[in-house]
């Protein structure tokens, strides 16, 4: 199997490999492409992927048959030029770049100039007839290369450059003469001699083979691999090499070096977008180091530049590269990212790819390339990244508003937000009834503090990582939440709160960025999110090819209202806990869940019958006529029980019992492992009569908006936390026999399910025998994976990077389902429960029903339904449809 694939120059690139981006990297195929198709590019070649991930994994070393294959290569590139490697009459120089299949930009390792030495460089000088350009490129490698490869601080070179610049009166690079970079070389190699302990190299051998391994090495860097666990990029793919002939943009007034998309990135209008900059390198306009100026006349002019453009230095090669992006454009069917370069008069291309891209502008793109019959609707369909739409979904700072941060945590929950600082969730729910708009800001939160979280714009805690309570409840109500913000310190006796150094006190303003992670003094200006023209006609493209339904995870009528918005298709689950934690009835769920006879505890139920009944009256409207998925009460008690002193006399108040007594009937009821103790249909089969008042509430509420209305909900009803089939009998009937009371009390019924939440192994396992007792399985994946794995969603952000970093998993196992642990028992169980029962209906209501990855897994095991928060279902909308798109291919004819 070849290594090693040349480009250009009359190259072969009839082998489909080359052209493949898991073999040639995403720089490499496009290269080879680029030059199969006649566009001028310089010719290389590249060193593949596989080879980076044998040389990282058998001890940074190469075999004998990749530098027989780099050699000739090489030698194919010194024919193409007539330039050879090392000459130091004429020599060839190159460019040693990295290219993985999914692209990184900024995270791995790049050098040019390779090949000079201080014989060379006299070559070059007299080659070029420019000895300053000769220098200057002698300068920048020796920098680039101690750097990259040897390890030297990139600062100390900068420090002698500015130094350099002071001793002479220069304020810009461009006054430097050929003499002073002369000797500012010879400065350079002291200093790598002295901070690396050996002579620079001078053997273009020694060099070629050093930024080869340097390139490798940078795949396993720490930036790179934090690069790949945040935007979801597999460990290990490994990068390609790309060994370039150099092309220079910096031999004089009619060279330059630029980058340029084929449209605008921000906005995706057809307009040519791109910097650019005379008699330089192109590292002088990725890496700032000189001002870049404008592509275009039009941007230059809109901008107020005084700066000439390149339209309007060099029209004649402007036009050729105008030509180029219309062509590149039209061959890849996307907007390009195009990197390139003048070398005295004569145009370059060095790369081109798929560009980066706001949101807003892919969807503009996608849909602007529809019309204009370049990719059809199933194509752009495909394009889209559905998490890239939540930059559409929720609030965003205006990006030209003033920002004074305080500190960075971890952006659990997109969005933007300012409100007052409140340091515990009853302050919240007081403020924000009052009007005030507040961010609770919080150590970590518990379900206790869920009434605080939904009075917060947004959530800040001091501790908890990405699926914290915080941040799966944030995501869940569309609050942007910022977790695990270490530098926060939190006062409450004095009600202060100390950001990175600065103290605030309860009352003062922030804002939150839950897209960066960035909490922020004061408030910063920010935009509404708007789901309407190009976004609106992309949902209406996947709907049409969607088979999934999607509903969502709701349990008040607002998140209800914003769900039905962005499009859901009903409830997939409601979670009656959290309308538990209400301030006006916490006191009677304590009284029934202390209580010491049943007929305490149906005392207290009384007393919550008409909230419950007025929650689900109220969901039932905005849902009429659609499915709702309804959990009855499924958290361990103990998150209800009074804690506080002030707690248990309030409740003695209310109950005429001694708080004694209270509190030791609190401490008859500890567990010590509640996540696994007396909770979901354990507590209805123990004390039914819990369940008997959800289920008189459910079906009274709904009997009054169907007849109110016209508009009957279907209600769902589902027993949580089963693993028995008998557990599921024993509730089902307890369903049907209250639901018969009320349809006679009421002298109307309606039609309605029970069913499960498929949340144990053992429940997965015995799927078959569960089926025969419910018409419907809601997998809650949540669960599921904690109790597969082992491991405590709360607890495992403190070690779960580790196992990314290491590849046990890769990914977070509780934003994206284990497919091949607990994906397997969630496929069996379907497959059990169909089996079983043919008319079955599935569905998925975990965190894992908004992550495209798992949507994916849920259409190829044909579960009925995804459920995701409100803020998330345009996402499982659009994931939906991509997944069944990309299944139709993989099927298709030649596909």
């Amino acid at each position: 199997m070849k290594t090693v694939y040349a480009f250009g120059g009359g190259a072969d690139h009839s082998d489909p490999r080359q052209k493949d981006k898991a073999v040639t990297g995403g720089k490499g195929a496009n290269l080879a492409e680029m030059a199969s198709i006649g566009l001028p590019v310089p010719p290389g070649f590249t060193i593949t992927t596989d080879e980076c991930l044998r040389y990282l994994k058998q001890g940074a070393d190469f075999t004998a048959d990749l530098r027989q294959a780099v050699a000739e290569a090489m030698a194919h590139v010194e024919r193409s030029v007539g330039k050879g490697f090392g000459d130091p009459a004429d020599p060839l120089l190159v460019s040693v770049r990295s290219g993985a299949a999914v692209s990184m930009p900024g995270m791995m390792d790049t050098v040019l100039n390779l090949g000079l030495n201080d014989a060379t460089v006299e070559g070059l000088a007299r080659a070029a007839g420019d000895e300053r350009f000769a220098w200057d490129s002698y300068r920048r490698f020796v920098q680039m290369y101690g750097d990259v490869v040897l390890g030297v601080d990139h600062g100390l070179f900068e420090e002698a450059l500015e130094i350099a610049k002071e001793d002479n009166g220069y304020l810009a690079d461009t006054e430097m003469t050929a003499d002073d970079w002369r000797a500012l070389v010879a400065e350079y190699k002291a200093l790598v001699e002295r901070e690396h302990g050996r002579p620079f190299p001078q053997d273009p051998q020694e060099q070629l083979w050093g930024a080869i391994a340097a390139v490798f090495a940078s795949w396993d860097t720490d930036r790179a691999r934090t690069y790949r666990r945040l935007n979801d990029i597999a460990h290990d793919m490994g990068t390609a090499v790309n060994v370039q002939a150099m092309v220079f943009g910096n031999m004089g007034d009619d060279s330059a070096t630029g980058v340029a998309f084929t449209r605008d990135p921000s906005t995706g209008e057809r307009v040519y977008y791109g910097e650019w900059l005379v008699n330089a390198q192109g590292e002088d306009v990725v890496a700032g180091i000189r001002t870049p100026q404008y592509l275009t006349r039009a941007r230059r002019e809109a901008a107020g530049a005084a700066a000439l453009s390149m339209e309007e230095v060099m029209p004649d090669t402007y036009a050729e590269l105008a030509e180029l992006f219309d062509l590149l454009e039209r061959h890849y069917r996307d907007m390009q990212d195009i990197e390139f370069t003048v070398e005295r008069g004569k145009l370059w291309l060095l790369q081109t790819r798929s560009g980066k891209r706001t949101a807003s502008a892919a969807l503009k793109i996608a849909t602007d390339m529809v019309a204009e019959g370049l990719v059809d609707e199933r194509t752009a369909i495909c394009r889209i990244d559905p998490m890239a739409l939540d930059q559409l979904l929720h609030p965003t700072l205006d990006p030209d508003a003033p920002r004074d941060v305080l500190t960075t945590g971890l952006p659990a929950s997109p969005g933007a937000a300012s409100g007052k600082v409140v340091l515990d969730a009853a302050t919240a729910e007081r403020w924000a009834e009052r009007g005030d708009q507040v961010i609770l800001c919080r150590v970590e939160t518990s379900p206790e503090d869920i009434g605080g979280m939904h009075a917060a714009q947004g959530i800040l805690t001091a501790r908890g990582g990405m699926t914290s309570h915080a941040a799966v409840v944030a995501r869940g109500m569309g609050r942007p939440c910022v977790s695990g913000a270490s530098a926060v310190s939190i006062d409450l006796g004095a009600r202060t709160l100390r950001i990175g150094g600065r103290d605030l006190r309860e009352g003062d303003i922030i804002t939150l960025d839950g897209g960066t992670g960035q909490v922020m003094a004061g408030e910063v200006a920010s935009l509404k999110p708007e789901m309407a023209g190009d976004f609106a006609t992309l949902m209406e493209w996947a709907d049409r090819h969607r088979r999934m339904r999607v509903r969502c995870n709701a349990e008040t009528p607002d998140d209800c209202r914003t769900a039905r918005a962005f499009g859901a298709e009903g409830i997939g689950l409601c979670r009656t806990e959290h309308m538990f934690f209400e301030a006006s009835r916490i006191s009677a769920v304590r009284q029934m869940i202390l209580a010491e006879d049943e007929a305490g505890r149906r005392a207290a139920l009384a007393k919550l019958l008409p909230e419950q009944r007025s929650d689900f009256r109220a969901i039932f409207e905005v849902m009429a006529g659609l499915p709702c998925t309804i959990r009855l009460l499924d958290p361990p008690l103990h998150e209800f029980l009074p804690h506080a002193d002030a707690d248990f006399a309030d409740l003695a108040d209310a109950t005429g019992l001694p708080a004694e007594r209270l509190r030791a009937r609190a401490a008859q009821l500890h567990e010590f492992n509640p996540m696994l103790g007396h909770r979901g249909c354990r507590l209805g089969i123990t004390f039914p009569e819990i369940y008997e008042m959800q289920v008189r509430a459910i079906f009274e509420a709904a009997c009054d908006v169907a007849q109110a209305s016209g508009a009957a909900p279907l209600p769902e009803i589902m027993i949580p936390l089963v693993a028995t089939a008998r557990e599921l009998a024993i509730l089902r009937t307890l369903v049907e026999r209250v639901a018969e009371e009320v349809f006679a009390e009421r002298g109307h019924s309606l039609a309605y399910l029970t069913g499960t939440m498929i949340e144990l192994p053992r429940a997965a396992l015995m799927a078959g025998e569960i089926a025969a007792e419910g018409a419907f399985f809601s997998f809650g994946t949540n669960d599921l994976t904690q109790t597969t794995l082992g491991i405590s969603r709360d607890d495992a952000g403190k070690f779960l990077d580790c196992y990314i970093d290491q590849g046990v998993f890769a990914r977070d196992p509780f934003v994206s389902l284990d497919i091949a642990g607990v994906g397997q028992l969630v496929r069996l169980a379907a497959e059990r429960g169909r089996a079983a029962r043919g008319d079955l209906k599935l569905g998925i209501c975990g965190e894992h029903g908004g992550d495209p990855a798992s949507i994916s897994f849920c259409e190829e095991i044909g579960l009925d339904y995804v459920s995701a928060s409100p803020y998330r279902v345009p996402i499982a909308r659009l994931a939906a449809a991509q997944a069944i798109l990309k299944a139709e291919k993989l099927v298709a004819p030649g596909g």
